[in-house]
């Protein structure tokens, strides 16, 4: 088994919620909390978080990682 990690990011928005919520519907789960922080270029906060899978496939990094 393998144990996948992905770091979603995205500026502070429903987007980033989306994006959250897919991935866990696809069965990923959250690795701890999400993180915010002020992106001086784009004058913009920005998010992150991390989520984990367990995969049966060996890894291979030619491949995204929605499809492991």
């Amino acid at each position: 088994m393998t144990l996948l990690y992905r770091l979603l990011t995205s500026k502070v928005g429903s987007a980033f919620c989306h994006k959250v919520t897919l991935a866990l519907s696809e069965g990923w789960r959250l690795c701890g909390e999400a993180h915010y922080v002020f992106d001086p270029e784009s004058q913009k906060m920005r998010c992150a978080q991390a989520v984990l899978k367990d995969s049966l496939n060996d890894y291979d990094s030619d491949r995204a990682l929605g499809e492991q």
